[in-house]
């Protein structure tokens, strides 16, 4: 009897030892095939990542294959026409630079008599009874996000916003501009041909046209159709390095362009021509922002090098420079009546009386390693929004007056990054661009028709 115990016995542990050994082996083929689909994934992954390359590379020389040489002659009768211009058909210079033609006396003088008028109505503007009140802005909250751009490149890198036909355009990383309809909700339309991140966009005029800034060093103006798309106008490459800001004029026939090659260029916006490019010899940073003065007949520019400078259109000379920032200057913006500038970088916003050229106020509301991205003076210039972390509205005082922060709003797309900041008209709402691929409108709910998230 325990002889027949011990061999069933025998037999059990056998039976267990092979059931072990099967164990053993099946989990080792299922760690291999977790492997090779984990393997497989990132093969696909980046096989689609290289496709949606290829397929952009191959649009971007689309749009630049050289012309048949039946059309050459046509084309070049018509380069300085479309604003095309090949890089061949500029003269150079005996230091290798190319010719420009300057900006003319009688263009110097629309400028003078854009400056006089819009200054003899600034001393008769008052703040409209349409603009939010100070209890309206401290209630704001999201009223809505829409993803207006892809999701494999996700950022929102710039907004401006179109004061009377209430409009948005935002720039991304995903190398694309979208104007879009706060009003329905709609996206107008798809801005697509640079081939980097388009870091700066710009409404001109009536909202028909818009003008973009790009990392591919190029600058496009987009023409509205009659179907309501737009289409590109121009492609204008004068900078050797990224574009890091585009700002127009208020006559809306010229705007400036600000790039990291240390210079900035003054352009015709009807004939897309490079009217002069203004280098700044005497450092090497490049700009990393820029802003016409809302009466024109001054710009101001913000460098790599925490410097912010201050230009004489007419005569393209440097009038004034600021010092006291730490890191680049990420934005710059004057107030509605043209007394006040206001500044961000890594160190926070600096405030400057353009009368006195000094600095009277200095916000530091993130820590060293958080740099304030964006500022923005409201169109009646009564409110101060600024973007690093979060967004801050500050109500606008006097030199002498405490400046205070009437609202903070978070930071909803969870990047802790906060790109642009543009006020809606009257105020009634601020436009957000953050490090996802979401437009993010903040206001009262039920104000000004209520939208839906």
């Amino acid at each position: 009897m325990l002889g027949m115990f011990q061999n069933e016995w025998d037999a059990l542990v056998l039976s267990a030892f092979a059931s072990e050994q099967q164990l053993h082996t099946t989990r080792q083929e299922l760690s291999h095939c977790l492997y090779q689909h984990d393997s497989a994934c990132r093969v696909i992954a980046r096989l689609k990542k290289e496709l949606d390359e290829a397929r952009t590379m191959l649009a971007h020389l689309e749009r630049q294959a050289p012309m048949p040489a039946s059309t050459a002659v046509a084309a070049s009768s018509s380069a300085l026409s479309n604003g095309k211009r090949a890089a061949e058909d500029d003269e150079l210079g005996p230091d290798g630079k190319k010719i420009r033609q300057g900006i003319s006396s009688a263009i110097i003088t629309e400028l003078t008599d854009c400056n006089a008028a819009l200054s003899q109505q600034r001393k008769k503007r008052q703040v409209p009874p349409t603009l939010a009140p100070l209890d309206a802005i401290e209630r704001y909250t999201q009223l809505s996000s829409y993803p207006l751009h892809k999701t494999n490149k996700a950022g929102i890198l710039s907004i401006d916003v179109h004061q009377s036909k209430d409009i948005i355009v935002t720039g991304g990383i995903d190398t694309n501009a979208v104007v879009f309809n706060r009003s329905t909700g709609e996206n107008i339309s798809t801005l697509s041909g640079h081939s980097k991140k388009v870091t700066s966009v710009k409404f001109v005029g009536d909202g028909q046209m818009v003008v973009s800034g790009s990392a591919d060093k190029t600058v496009r103006v987009w023409q509205q159709s009659e179907n309501g798309e737009y289409g590109c106008k121009h492609v204008l490459k004068d900078h050797t390095a990224e574009v890091q800001a585009v700002t127009v004029h208020a006559t809306n026939n010229y705007f400036v362009t600000a790039s990291l090659d240390s210079s900035w260029c003054f352009y015709d916006l009807s004939s897309g021509t490079c009217l002069a490019q203004v280098e700044d010899t005497s450092e090497s940073q490049g700009y990393t922002s820029a802003a016409f003065h809302p009466d024109g007949l001054i710009l101001g520019t913000g460098t790599s090098g925490s410097v912010v400078k201050i230009w004489d259109v007419k005569s393209q000379a440097n009038v004034a420079r600021f010092d006291g920032h730490v890191g680049a200057v990420n934005a710059i913006s004057f107030s509605e009546n043209g007394y006040f500038l206001a500044t961000a970088a890594q160190d926070g916003v600096k405030l400057w009386d353009l009368r006195k050229l000094r600095n009277f106020r200095t916000f530091s509301p993130y820590d060293e390693n958080t740099p304030t991205q964006s500022v923005e003076f409201d169109h009646s210039g009564s409110y101060l929004a600024i973007g690093g972390s979060d967004i801050r509205v500050y109500q606008v005082a006097s030199v002498k007056a405490e400046w205070n922060c009437i609202k903070t709003l978070p930071d909803l797309s969870g990047t802790g990054k906060i790109n642009s900041v543009r006020f809606g008209p009257d105020a009634k709402y601020l436009a957000v661009g953050s490090m996802d691929r979401n437009l993010r409108l903040f206001g009262l709910p039920g104000e000004d028709g209520d939208m839906e998230s």
